[in-house]
């Protein structure tokens, strides 16, 4: 079996997380070559929880490398494998064309500051004093009405499960091409979350702001924002592609992780 060059991305200092690498490093020998520069990898294989995913998957989007995900929190939504699951499947993965869906990603620009990627979302939160903020929004250009919320969530597919569901936005397919505004408890019954279409301009004018309003990626701040901020969002011209595993689907995690659907007690 020809052998797959693969980067572990890993943080070995953990005990935890270097008995996951050390079984797959011993029951992947037969298909993979661990490389250690992205450069020369032609997957990544990342161990940990979501925010470990989501931190490994902006730096593969930018290198152009697929991405594996294996658990070792206690979700691990976003990841698709775990050690065993990943050995057992290693030669349905570690192939030429494995199974993988493109994530769609956004780009974040705040004034005329060099843009940065959300593989998730990002989050613009009132913070101390938490009065409610009013923000403006235009969709291409449209004036869409003000809104006054505590904050606002623009959410990538990927990203629909995370925060932009806690806040009762939508689920949407990890596979589709669009993008999820989400209002964050609006004054307003009339405001809604939306689904945009994925090659959408939205931009987002800071109207009222508090001394902690901020901007939040992927769950990090990122600045403070102040009254006249304008925050730009579109669609990156980067995606991550992740490796699939052959036996379990997006809608089994659903079930599984987040229990859709299930009957409460």
């Amino acid at each position: 079996m020809a052998q797959t060059p693969i980067i572990l991305l890993a943080d070995r200092s953990q005990s935890h997380i270097d008995d996951i690498a050390a079984t797959l490093e011993s029951g992947l020998s037969d298909c993979v070559h661990w490389v250690d520069d992205m450069s020369d990898a032609s997957m990544a294989v990342a161990i940990g929880g979501d925010g470990t995913l989501i931190r490994h998957g902006r730096q593969c989007a930018l290198a152009n490398v697929p991405l594996v995900g294996v658990n070792s929190g206690r979700l691990g939504f976003l990841a698709k494998f775990n050690a065993s699951t990943l050995i057992e499947h290693r030669e349905a993965v570690f192939t030429t064309s494995p199974n993988t869906i493109q994530s769609l990603l956004i780009e974040v620009q705040v004034n005329d500051e060099p843009p940065q990627i959300a593989m998730n979302e990002t989050v613009i939160a009132a913070g101390h004093p938490f009065r409610i903020l009013e923000l403006g929004v235009a969709i291409n250009g449209n004036p869409a009405p003000h809104i006054r919320a505590d904050g606002i969530i623009l959410s990538t597919p990927l990203g629909s499960t995370a925060h932009n569901a806690s806040a009762g936005g939508p689920i949407v397919d990890p596979e589709a091409h669009s993008m999820v505004l989400t209002p964050l408890a609006a004054h307003s019954l009339a405001v809604r979350p939306i689904v945009l279409h994925g090659n959408v301009d939205v931009d987002i004018e800071i109207l009222e702001a508090n001394e902690g309003t901020s901007l939040m990626i992927d769950g990090a701040v990122q600045c403070s924002l102040q009254t006249g901020t304008r925050v730009h969002v579109r669609r990156s011209s980067q995606a991550l592609s992740i490796v699939l595993n052959p036996t379990y689907t997006y809608w089994n995690a659903l079930v599984d992780k987040l229990h859709w659907a299930a009957l409460p007690g």
